[in-house]
């Protein structure tokens, strides 16, 4: 009967103090005001209670001793600290001990234990030491403050300023700070638990809706769904030549030269004359041939004394025409180019005109092999070949250009080459086919594709499906499959 009686009263002394319990990670933590603990039903009441942090809607909630796995007191009701009965005082005495001592100030008290209940979760008291634990009182730390300043010598004004900013802030200063006690007022675990449910009955709510999706994607997955990509975007109206792609995977076939020759007929007819043809045939095959110079590496203005050299092989006809409009562009880049165009009585107008314009850069024009440079040189751009007039390999000047050339042992361009025989005159490490390439013949050379500006429409009119494959380049590689 005693110690019942024992029991009941250490209860109520509890009452109106501030504890956290855990629940474990079902229920979670509560914390709350103590208003009633019912020793006979091992049950404990919170008043205005939070969970895990949150402020709960219920203004009371009243808990099993079952389910507690442990309690803490975060605040004690100063009813505990009233000498009465042995408990409370021993506990004052030793609260009061450890704070002189400056140690923590944290308490454990004794399980408590009862006839109907074998044993209940630990009990840990959290609580700031006293204040008087402090040796400096609010007037010693003004006191101490006012003479650190000013040599211990303060007026009227340093006292003013002591009194509103100082005084009353070293109260606290002696105590730690509670890091477990306020820690527990949010518990990360718990409230990620229930954010990863909420999260997995979401994607089952969908999944019930509709095809289930992934509940996060990689960064190189894209949230909306992507049509599948088709990579033979151009189709011409006889398939089964040969066919090369790109370095995205796109196919590009080529076409037999009629059917280029009728192309080019066709844009002509919409509005791209030949003169806008040279043009970009001359800016796109000038870029490639700087980019194959080095570039940004090789012209600079710190480099003015190393200037590449260049020397284009041109015949009287329209690729001998491209050949001077490319010649024409990089002189206005700075590289030092050397043209080299056999004398002809008549030559067509597009030569004539393209030659006159390429006289404005001040360049250099030769009509004799002779005097083309002897030591090797950066470029040859080879634009002798004719699409319509293959006799002009066996003219001596052709051949004399073909050989010096292959003997310079510089790296050569062709631009816009011919259809004919593995063997070639002049042996190209590079090939440049504009527009749509053609069926050359397996060689060593690495093709290109020159963008000319051909709309859609154009291509339609001849009966090929197409679609522009360079994407924001203008010069792309060709690769045979």
């Amino acid at each position: 009967m005693n110690h019942r009686i024992t029991a009941n009263r250490m209860a109520a002394d509890w009452l109106g103090s501030v504890v956290s319990i855990n629940c474990g990670l079902t229920l979670g933590i509560y914390q709350g005001e103590v208003s009633s603990v019912d020793h006979s039903s091992q049950t404990i009441s919170l008043k205005q209670p939070y969970h895990n942090g949150v402020r709960c809607p219920l203004p009371e909630v009243t808990f099993s001793a079952v389910d507690i796995k442990e309690l803490k007191f975060l605040d004690i009701h100063s009813t505990v600290n009233k000498p009465g009965t042995g408990q409370g005082a021993a506990t004052e005495s030793s609260i009061n001990a450890s704070a002189r001592r400056g140690q923590s100030n944290r308490v454990a008290l004794p399980h408590v234990t009862s006839s109907s209940q074998s044993a209940t979760a630990p009990i840990t008291i959290l609580r700031r030491a006293p204040a008087a634990s402090n040796s400096r009182g609010p007037t010693q730390a003004t006191q101490k403050k006012s003479g650190a300043r000013n040599g211990g010598a303060g007026g009227p004004a340093r006292t003013r300023d002591d009194e509103c900013f100082g005084a009353g802030t070293d109260e606290n200063m002696g105590a730690d700070f509670d890091f477990e006690g306020n820690l527990a007022l949010f518990d990360k675990a718990a409230v990620f638990s229930q954010m990863g449910g909420a999260g997995g009955s979401r994607a089952q709510h969908h999944g019930a809706q509709g095809d289930q999706k992934p509940a996060s994607y990689r960064h190189d997955e894209n949230i909306l769904e992507a049509k599948p990509v088709v990579y033979r975007q151009i189709t011409v109206p006889q398939p089964g030549g040969k066919e090369y792609c790109t370095d995205s995977g796109l196919v590009v076939p080529s076409v037999p030269y009629k059917l280029h020759k009728r192309l080019l007929a066709a844009a002509e007819r919409w509005g791209l004359s030949l003169e806008r043809r040279l043009e970009t045939t001359g800016v796109c095959s000038s870029q490639m041939a700087l980019t194959l110079l080095g570039g940004p590496n090789r012209l600079t203005p710190q480099n003015v004394h190393q200037k590449p050299t260049v020397v284009l092989l041109c015949g009287p006809h329209i690729q001998g025409a491209q050949g001077v409009s490319c010649g024409r562009h990089l002189a206005n880049h700075g590289v030092e180019v050397v043209l080299f165009l056999p004398n002809f009585v008549k030559m067509q107008e597009s030569v004539t005109s393209e030659v006159q314009l390429y006289g404005g850069t001040s360049s250099k024009q030769v009509a004799s092999v002779k005097d083309l440079p002897a030591s090797p040189v950066d470029l040859v751009i080879n634009c002798l070949d004719c699409h319509e007039n293959p006799l002009l390999r066996e003219q001596s000047w052709y051949q004399s250009a073909a050989d010096w050339a292959n003997q310079n042992r510089a790296p050569v361009l062709s631009i816009d080459p011919t259809v004919g025989s593995a063997h070639r005159s002049v042996e190209a490490k590079w090939i440049l086919s504009l527009g749509l390439p053609l069926p050359l013949a397996e060689t060593e050379s690495r093709v290109y594709l020159c963008d000319i500006g051909i709309p859609k429409m154009v291509f339609q009119e001849v009966g090929i499906r197409y679609r522009s494959p360079f994407g924001c380049k203008f010069v792309i590689p060709l690769h045979t499959p």
